[in-house]
C-alpha cells in the first residue's frame, strides 16, 4: 500500500468516525447526562462524627461510604456519586433530585431499626408516627429484632392504600420475630428508628414467615426513603451535614447555556484567526476541530450511557480549553510545513517532514498536559474530575485527529494542491518536484 492510499485510508477513517460520533451524541442534551451544577440537584458534605471515646477508623468509614452508596442507588436517581472527601467527610451529589430535604434525611439517618414491645417503653408522651423518644425510655436489650435482621426492604402499600415498607428478616431475625408473634398476639409493637417512632401496630396473629410491614403516615417519597435507609443497612458512625448546596436546575440550565456561549465565541474567534492567517490551511483547520469536537462528544456520549460521566460546568471549561489545544496542534503542522518549504525542500518532503517533526513535539507538549490531568483527576472530587476528564479525553483525540486527518490531508494537498496556488495557503518558495 503506497502513500497516497495510506492518507486517504486515515482520512476515511476519521470521517465514519465523526459520521458514528454524530449518532451516538446527537441530540446532545438527550445522549449526554448533565452534572448537578448543570441539571440541578443536592450537593451535600456529610462529616463523620463517632461515639465519645470511639476512634474514627478507615474502616468505618468505608462501610459508610459503601452504605450511602447503596442508599443513594435505592433513591432511583441517576448519574449520583458517593467519593471521600479527607480522613472524615464524604461528599454526596445527586443531580435531578425532586425532594432534597427527603434525600438529606436518607443519607443522614444512622438507620438503627428496632422492634420494640410497647410494655418495655417507659416514657408517658403517646407513641405515635413521629415521636422523638428520650434516651433511657426503654432497656437496651428490648429490641425484639433489628434493622440488622433485615435482609429486603422495598415499597409497598397497607390495608388502606396508603404507601408502607414491607421487611423481609434473616433467619435468626424471622425466628425471634416468629416466636414473639405467636406469643404475644394482641400485644402491641413499637418500630423505632433513630429513636423516633415509625409506626405503632397490633399483633393480630402470628408472622412466621419472616415477613412484615412498616405502616404509618407516610408519604410515598418518605416510604422509598424509608426503604432504602433499611435496605442499605446502619451506618457504623453518625454522619452529620456540614455543607449542602441545592441547585435549582433553572439556574444550572443558565449557567449551561453561558458555557456554551463562552465555548462557541472562543471556537468562532479561533476558527476567524486560523482563517485569516493560514488561509486554505485555516480552512483546513476548520475541519480539523469539527472532526475533533465530534470525536469528543461521541466518546462523552458513550461514557454517558455507561454511567460513566456527567457534564458539569467545569467538564465544560475543559472542552473550551482542548479546543486551543486542538489548534495549538494545526498550527504547528502548518508552521513547520512553511518553515521546511522556506529551507528549500519540495512540498512532497516539506509535508511528510514537517508534519511528523510537528506531531512529534505536539505530543511532548500535550504529554505535559496531560500528566496534569491525570494528577488532577487522581486527587480531585466532585466536578473537578469532569475538567480533568475532557482535558485528558481531548488530548487524545487533538492527537488521534491531527495524525489521521490534518496530516494526511496537508500531505495530500502538498502533491498537488499547493504547488499549483502556494499563494493560497500562504507558502512561498519551494519545488513542484
Amino acid at each position: 500500500m503506497d502513500d497516497k492510499t495510506k492518507n486517504v485510508l486515515a482520512i476515511g477513517i476519521v470521517v465514519v468516525l465523526v459520521a458514528l460520533s454524530w449518532w451516538a451524541f446527537w441530540p446532545l442534551d438527550k445522549k449526554i447526562n448533565q452534572g448537578l451544577d448543570l441539571k440541578g440537584g443536592l450537593s451535600v458534605i456529610l462529616t463523620a462524627e463517632p461515639a465519645p471515646g470511639q476512634p474514627l477508623t478507615e474502616e468505618m468509614m468505608d462501610r459508610a461510604e459503601t452504605i450511602l452508596t447503596e442508599r443513594v442507588n435505592a433513591l432511583g436517581v441517576s448519574e449520583a456519586s458517593v467519593q471521600r472527601s479527607g480522613a472524615d467527610a464524604l461528599l454526596v451529589q445527586i443531580p435531578g433530585i425532586k425532594d432534597s430535604r427527603e434525600a438529606l434525611k436518607a443519607l443522614g439517618s444512622t438507620g438503627q431499626l428496632e422492634f420494640i414491645d410497647a410494655r418495655s417503653i417507659t416514657a408517658t408522651m403517646a407513641l405515635d408516627y413521629g415521636v422523638a423518644l428520650p434516651d433511657g425510655s426503654y432497656p437496651a436489650t428490648a429490641a425484639i429484632v433489628t434493622g440488622a435482621n433485615v435482609k429486603t426492604a422495598g415499597v409497598t402499600v397497607d390495608q388502606s392504600n396508603r404507601p408502607a415498607v414491607s421487611l423481609d428478616f434473616d433467619t435468626p431475625g424471622a425466628e425471634a420475630w416468629s416466636k414473639y408473634t405467636s406469643a404475644n398476639v394482641g400485644q402491641t409493637i413499637v418500630i423505632v428508628l433513630d429513636g423516633v417512632v415509625q409506626s405503632v401496630a397490633t399483633i393480630r396473629e402470628p408472622i412466621t414467615d419472616g415477613k412484615t410491614m412498616i405502616s404509618g403516615t407516610f408519604t410515598a417519597e418518605e416510604a422509598k426513603r424509608l426503604a432504602a435507609v433499611l435496605q442499605a443497612g446502619a451506618l457504623p458512625v453518625k454522619l452529620v451535614p456540614s455543607s449542602t448546596q441545592v441547585v435549582g436546575p433553572t439556574l444550572g440550565q443558565e449557567s449551561l447555556k453561558q458555557g456554551l456561549l463562552a465555548g462557541l465565541a472562543g471556537f468562532g474567534l479561533v476558527a476567524l484567526f486560523m482563517l485569516a492567517y493560514y488561509r486554505g490551511f485555516g480552512l483546513l483547520s476548520w475541519f480539523s476541530l469539527g472532526a475533533y469536537l465530534s470525536i469528543l462528544f461521541g466518546i462523552i456520549a458513550l461514557l454517558s450511557r455507561a454511567g460513566a460521566f456527567a457534564l458539569s460546568l467545569p467538564g465544560v471549561a475543559g472542552l473550551v480549553l482542548t479546543v486551543g489545544l486542538a489548534a495549538d496542534s494545526s498550527i504547528l503542522i502548518f508552521e513547520r510545513f512553511k518553515e521546511e518549504v522556506r529551507m528549500g525542500k519540495t512540498h512532497r518532503s516539506a509535508a511528510k517532514s514537517g508534519t511528523r517533526h510537528a506531531l512529534i513535539t505536539s505530543l511532548n507538549a500535550d504529554l505535559v498536559t496531560l500528566v496534569s490531568a491525570i494528577v488532577i483527576f487522581i486527587f480531585a472530587i466532585g466536578p473537578v474530575k469532569g475538567f480533568a476528564l475532557t482535558l485528558a479525553l481531548g488530548i487524545f483525540c487533538d492527537l488521534f485527529v491531527a495524525f489521521m486527518f490534518t496530516r494526511s490531508v496537508v500531505v495530500l494537498l502538498a502533491e498537488s494542491v499547493v504547488p499549483k496556488a502556494p499563494g493560497l495557503f500562504g507558502v512561498k518558495g519551494g519545488q513542484d518536484a
